[in-house]
């Protein structure tokens, strides 16, 4: 641990059970390219959010953490300060720190938007939200912003929300845009997938996974199996880390 508290400028991950995660991996190549010797990347576990305080308090020199599952709504309320489209949005995946200022951003948004519009169509005008944790809320801005209907799905629906036994051939043919936020079939459990039903799946529908490892999950598999384009979230998460990045240096 010696080294990284010599560290001058310090970035981290909030997240719980997380060795697995991108950040570290990709901002640490990012600052070994650009010669940033004086910079380091590392991963908060933390197995229940309250530790964050703890965090702050014995930790110097950061300037900035990316904030994954399951925290992103639940570390807002630890925040001096939140954005207001972060505010509107309900979840945070990035802290700016400023003369010890905590203030919270959402670049899910971004990053999103920004991989899912390549792959967008005019018939691509409902979309399904798969789980509704804070992931699920930034793709819910997104489209909303792109003035594309949507309906959440969940094990617990709420009141306007369906569950994944409601799904069938009829709400499948109106919804071709299938988005996971649930971490499903994410590495080691490769094979597990959202229940629906995919034999209803045509070319028309564009499944889209925040899961980036492994980078065709079950899910996508079964999609691309029935002819449906398909994409995985690991341009979201370039484009979201870059954004943070620019954030913490604005």
């Amino acid at each position: 641990m010696e080294k990284i508290e010599n560290k001058m400028v310090r970035f981290g991950l909030i997240g719980k059970d997380i060795s697995y995660s991108f950040s570290r991996g990709y901002f640490s190549k990012k600052f070994s390219k650009l010669g940033l010797n004086s910079h380091s990347y590392e991963n908060f576990d933390l197995s229940k959010i309250d530790q964050f305080k703890d965090v702050m308090t014995h930790n110097t020199n950061i300037k900035g953490f990316n904030v994954t599952i399951p925290y992103k709504e639940q570390i807002m309320s630890f925040l001096n300060e939140i954005d207001p489209e972060a505010q509107q949005i309900g979840a945070v995946n990035t802290i700016k720190i400023v003369n010890g200022k905590t203030i919270g951003f959402n670049t899910d948004v971004y990053g999103f938007q920004k991989s899912l519009e390549p792959h967008l169509e005019k018939h691509h005008n409902k979309a399904l939200i798969l789980g509704t944790g804070g992931a699920s809320k930034a793709v819910a801005f997104v489209l909303k912003k792109l003035g594309i209907q949507y309906k959440f799905v969940s094990r617990n629906p709420s009141q306007d929300q369906l569950n994944y036994t409601d799904l069938n051939k009829d709400i499948l043919s109106l919804y071709t845009v299938i988005i996971n936020c649930t971490p499903l079939g994410t590495f080691p459990n490769i094979n597990d997938k959202p229940a629906i039903p995919y034999n209803f799946i045509t070319p028309k529908h564009l499944l889209y996974d925040l899961i980036y490892n492994p980078e065709k999950t079950a899910f996508l598999l079964a999609g691309e199996e029935m002819g449906g384009k398909i994409s995985n979230g690991s341009d979201m998460l370039e484009l979201q880390a870059e954004k943070s990045w620019e954030i913490w240096n604005s």
